[in-house]
């Protein structure tokens, strides 16, 4: 037994031709939609990249406990129990974020790991002298930090498509097929690149697929993280460039697909083919992610499957809630016999593969402290901090005072107090850290309650004022917060009767 994992980063499902996008260029994604199962009624869970990362190791959500950071050493991580059980399993990526210190623990669970640098803001090449900003640029790229300084320079020091992270990591992970397809032995290949993320670095075959592209065009392709100021011809740039990076990354999953032809993988190999969230592009007026409500165009998300065991279904579409994150650890340990732990919350897919059979009523997701939003697949419910209590009281619950590019901060490391163990520590107490919450709010609208019908609404334009189906989803997210072991001040900071 086998299986391949491809994951993307920040991956729209709104722009893919098998969720019924008619202008972007993606044919090996309407391949893969007719030899796989296509989850419609797919959700993230814990946000942004490293903590949907550690849903994904865990099977549990852990947004409500503390913000971005490594796995835990009372983690159960599901790579590490199936390299336990007999799985060899291998990691290839250019997701820089794992080798920081919010990320530094992941990719030693895997039996081995091969890592491609020059994404984004990666600390890659050295120089010494600020390089030029490119002429005419917008967005990050208009300004001179650390990230867009440090990009600048990577992108230098690629002058061909193959010197890129992305085309290096399927590279990689097609020679792991190409040397391992016909062993007896079972493995786990996880390719994991950052692409489509901003910035959307992709080659000038891949942008003159799309009308309207000059090679005059003013640089943009790193919006910034706010409501948007640009001009619609700006705004359809940027989305033109995300366009074409999502079309660099169709044609490397179409180089999965042709090797597992090749191989003749389908009769014995789980593929799996996912993203961690979404990203705006002027959607909403909104830029990127985080920091506004989680829109469903960031958190409804592409997901397929190709189980050999389920009677080979192909080219058919599947309707029940599904959390990929929390949901593939599992669905990983039951395709190779591997018994999952009490602490995972999450639900192995065979049943809903098979024949769409249902796995959960309603399901949570949310950023470290701000709203927390839960969906039954036909309503969201965003649930803000309660009015007066400036989003607090919150607090970070870790063996691992790190987060995103650093460590936490000394004042809070000075409040520190020990918590009694939750129900998934293994009796181990933790440090309880103040927090702030995980990402900055720059959007009101992430300290009201929102409530969307996503099923007759699906672009959230109209709120819903409906006392009956509030209260009920207000009912689903106290239950499946108790089921993850929330903090206390949670529910205080929501306004919530546990």
């Amino acid at each position: 037994m086998k299986c391949i994992m491809v994951m993307f980063d920040s991956l729209n499902r709104h722009m893919l031709p098998p969720y019924g996008c008619d202008w972007t260029h993606a044919p090996n994604f309407q391949r893969l939609a007719e030899k796989t199962v296509t989850f419609d009624t797919s959700y993230v869970c814990s946000m942004p990249c490293m903590p949907a990362r550690r849903d994904l190791h865990t099977g549990r959500p852990n947004f409500l406990h503390r913000g971005w950071g490594p796995l835990e050493p009372f983690d159960d991580s599901c790579i590490d129990m199936l390299n336990k059980a007999g799985v060899y399993t291998h990691l290839t990526s250019d997701h820089y974020h794992y080798w920081e210190d919010g990320g530094a623990t992941y990719h030693n669970r895997y039996n081995t790991w091969e890592f491609f640098r020059g994404q984004e803001g990666d600390l890659w090449k050295p120089q010494v002298d600020d390089p030029d900003l490119p002429p005419g640029a917008l967005g990050r790229h208009a300004k001179q930090d650390v990230y867009t300084r440090q990009d600048t320079i990577n992108r230098a020091a690629m002058p061909r498509e193959a010197d890129q992270p992305q085309p290096q990591t399927f590279a990689a992970g097609l020679d792991f097929i190409r040397r391992n397809a016909d062993t007896d032995n079972p493995w786990l290949l996880q390719i994991e690149t950052f692409d489509p993320h901003e910035p959307f670095f992709a080659g000038r075959r891949y942008k003159e697929r799309y009308a309207g592209y000059s090679p005059d065009d003013p640089h943009f392709d790193w919006p910034v993280y706010r409501n948007v100021t640009e001009t619609p011809e700006q705004v359809e740039l940027a989305r033109r460039n995300y366009a074409a990076l999502l079309t660099q990354c169709d044609a490397y999953l179409g180089d999965v697909l042709d090797v597992m032809d090749e191989k003749n993988l389908w009769d014995d190999t789980l593929l799996i083919v996912w993203t961690d969230h979404g990203f705006l592009l002027g959607e909403h007026d909104c830029w990127a992610k985080i920091w506004m409500p989680f829109y469903e165009e960031v958190a409804r998300t592409p997901f397929f499957v190709w189980d050999p065991r389920a009677g080979k279904k192909s080219g058919e579409r599947r309707q029940s809630l599904v959390q990929p994150s929390i949901d593939i650890g599992p669905t990983l340990l039951d395709f190779f016999g591997v018994e999952r732990t009490a602490d995972m919350l999450g639900k192995a897919l065979g049943g809903v593969i098979e024949s769409d059979a249902p796995v959960r009523e309603a399901a949570i997701f949310g950023v470290h402290g701000r709203q927390v939003n839960v969906t039954d697949g036909r309503y969201v419910y965003m649930r803000a901090a309660a009015p007066g209590t400036d989003n607090q009281p919150l607090f970070n619950y870790t063996h691992m005072p790190t987060q995103m590019r650093g460590f936490l901060s000394l004042d809070a490391l000075r409040q520190m107090q020990v918590a009694p163990p939750f129900g998934f520590t293994k009796d181990c107490p933790t440090m309880k850290l103040p927090a702030r919450g995980w990402a900055t709010a720059q959007n009101g609208d992430v300290e009201k309650n929102l409530l969307w019908d996503v099923q007759s609404d699906p672009n959230q334009q109209t709120q819903l004022d409906d006392k009956g189906v509030e209260e009920r989803m207000i009912g689903h997210l106290v239950r499946l917060m108790r089921e993850c072991d929330a903090p206390a001040e949670q529910y205080e900071r929501l306004g919530l009767n546990p």
